[in-house]
């Protein structure tokens, strides 16, 4: 199988004053495409750091990330945010909308800033796929948590990434909305052949993936 994503000895240091807190301790990790993984461990073992970097949305003290045979630790802050928006989705805890956009302006945002025709009929077709076709006009506001997160999960993979990342994205939700999500997740990386790392606390949901890797103590177990 191929591989897509290659983490080589990984390490993460936040220097507090004079103290310097070991995060992520020389983490090698391979993820092969179409794979789905899910990242368990305490609050506070590395595993939103873990998401961050392979993101490209923090960089690593020291290490090597190779997304599609390409290292993106060396590259600039608008070249990673290039791979980012074409090969990278990220779905996050809080949803983080745009308040005064309707949800398909918000799906349709993501695939404006990528040059795509068509964008706001390609998100009410996501939308749709996802149960919320009489949700298309609502602002954030006026959807359920369920909603919002369906929405943010339709914007996070509009450009179709073969990477999908997920940082607790049933962790502001009830049951029954996350067992929605989780479903939604994992049928659309299986019909699409993405990739999907997963950071939970949620046993049932981290046990739906192929593969779960345990951090503790900012290591890999």
């Amino acid at each position: 199988m191929s591989v897509i994503l290659k983490l080589k000895k990984i390490n993460l240091k936040y220097q507090n004053g004079k103290k310097s807190i070991n995060v992520l301790k020389n983490i090698d990790l391979n993820i092969n495409k179409k794979e789905t993984v899910s990242v368990v461990g305490e609050s506070g073992s590395g595993k939103t750091s873990l998401i961050m970097l392979i993101g490209g949305l923090e960089k690593p003290t020291s290490g090597k990330i190779i997304i599609n045979d390409q290292e993106i630790t060396t590259l600039s802050e608008d070249e990673v945010s290039e791979i980012r928006k074409k090969d990278i989705g990220i779905i996050f805890q809080s949803f983080y909308l745009i308040p005064n956009y309707t949800a398909v302006e918000n799906v349709a945002l993501t695939l404006e800033l990528n040059n795509f025709k068509n964008s706001e009929n390609e998100a009410k077709l996501l939308l749709d796929r996802f149960g919320l076709k009489h949700r298309f006009n609502n602002l954030p506001s006026q959807l359920s948590g369920g909603e919002q997160q369906r929405v943010a999960i339709a914007r996070a993979i509009a450009m179709k990434p073969k990477l999908i990342l997920a940082d607790e994205p049933t962790g502001n939700l009830d049951t029954e909305n996350s067992v929605m999500i989780s479903d939604i997740l994992f049928n659309y990386v299986k019909e699409e052949g993405s990739s999907l790392i997963m950071a939970t606390h949620d046993p049932k949901l981290a046990n739906k993936a192929k593969r779960k890797i345990k951090i503790k103590d900012g290591k890999i177990k």
